[in-house]
């Protein structure tokens, strides 16, 4: 039984569908103002293999990614290029999926820009304000919408902050979002409205304006899958204010649980500090690649790894990898040249233990390192066998189409 970490309960749990093996999953996608990097993309990853190891397990999966094309950020980064908002973000975009191929990420079902639920987020802001979760409010010639997380019960829950220190004076922050790992706590905006010389606005039923931030995810997930989904993914730093934002925008409208699984990603860090632009350390796939590693090469280095716990880049750690994956391809192709009819009782048994040996791990909270090194000990101890002659044609090959199977899900093998 898959087994997975529920920053929900903070407990690791035995996963299940509501629909009988069918799965609807949310992955928190990029801010396409700017260029995603490796700690981005490693992140995706982990979000890959869950989907890959979910329809391995032979759950059908309708998976969506976010995709904030309309943002404060984008705004200014479009006004500082002299380029449109669509321009910016689109170019990225194009940049992001050519990367999700190159790296064999699948393209989820549903890919939903920002920009293409704005009706559903007026709708869902209207609902708010008619309950009494949400108000408007005048800030500098706007008339915006902020959600009053004191009206939602269990708002927090899933950072697992103390309500009980949530300020008693009123506080608003009329940002889409803010530098840091902080708490905001105060009300949160959910609607920007739109003032003399703002260039990017809709009419609504709820006025002219465009959504926030905090509120897109909740619109693009419930306008394509509805207001339940079964898993929840993103990097750590989702944690702080964008995924209790998301899960108190949706809940407080339908009643129902949003998810019932959230999962978060470790952050990559460069030679021990955190990527950032002010550091310098900011690394994209295309600067790997220019060094002569292959695309298989850094997916397995950004999987080989605790999803949930922080991982380090270094050029040695990826040379590493790169290395140990490559000595154990090699040995899985030599099992293709196995010209034995005999085989030994323990080479059969191993043989015929890799199947198992992969779902136990990765039913394990996805121990993709766990697993991979397994696989590495029998193919190596196969490779012994097969050296001796006390390995059949008929084992290597059973040997050789579990492994093509697993990669189904690890996608670096084969």
């Amino acid at each position: 039984m898959l087994k997975l970490h529920n920053n929900l309960t903070q407990k690791t749990e035995t996963f299940h569908s509501v629909q009988d093996m069918e799965v609807k999953m949310y992955t928190c996608g990029p801010s396409t103002y700017q260029r995603a990097h490796i700690g981005n993309y490693r992140t995706f990853l982990f979000e890959d293999i869950v989907q890959r190891y979910l329809e391995f397990l032979g759950y059908k999966v309708a998976r969506l990614i976010t995709l904030t094309n309309i943002e404060d950020k984008a705004l200014a980064q479009a006004e500082k290029e002299g380029a449109s908002v669509e321009e910016l973000t689109n170019r990225n975009e194009a940049e992001f999926f050519g990367n999700f191929e190159k790296l064999n990420i699948k393209r989820p079902d549903f890919t939903v820009r920002a920009s293409t639920i704005v009706e559903q987020a007026a709708k869902l802001t209207k609902i708010l304000i008619d309950k009494g979760v949400a108000y408007k409010y005048s800030y500098q010639g706007a008339e915006n919408v902020y959600y009053d997380p004191t009206k939602f019960p269990g708002f927090g829950k899933l950072a697992h902050i103390n309500m009980d220190k949530w300020p008693k004076k009123k506080r608003r922050f009329h940002l889409d979002t803010y530098p840091g790992m902080p708490w905001n706590r105060g009300d949160f905006i959910l609607w920007h409205g739109c003032k003399k010389g703002d260039i990017v606005c809709w009419e609504t039923e709820i006025g002219k304006g465009r959504p926030a931030w905090n509120i897109q995810d909740a619109a693009m997930v419930t306008k394509h899958l509805g207001f339940s989904a079964d898993v929840a993914c993103g990097g750590i730093d989702n944690l702080v204010r964008h995924h209790d934002y998301t899960l108190a925008v949706a809940e407080a409208v339908s009643g129902k649980p949003f998810s019932r699984f959230w999962l978060h990603g470790g952050h990559l860090y460069v030679n021990g500090k955190k990527m950032s632009k002010s550091k310098g350390n900011v690394l994209y796939l295309q600067d790997l690649t220019a060094k002569g590693y292959k695309n298989e090469q850094i997916r397995f280095f950004l999987i080989y790894g605790s999803y949930r716990k922080r991982r380090n880049f270094t050029w040695e750690n990826l040379a590493e990898t790169s290395r140990l994956l490559d000595d154990f391809k090699t040995a899985v192709q030599e099992l293709e040249n196995a010209s034995s009819e005999i085989s030994s009782p323990k080479a059969k048994s191993l043989a015929n233990s890799i199947m198992d040996t992969f779902r136990r791990h990765m039913n394990c909270d996805l121990d993709v390192k766990g697993a991979f090194d397994a696989l590495q000990e029998i193919v190596t101890s196969l490779q012994k066998f097969m050296k001796t002659n006390k390995l059949s044609k008929k084992d290597a090959a059973v040997a050789l189409a579990d492994l093509r199977e697993i990669d189904r899900v690890l996608q670096v093998v084969f």
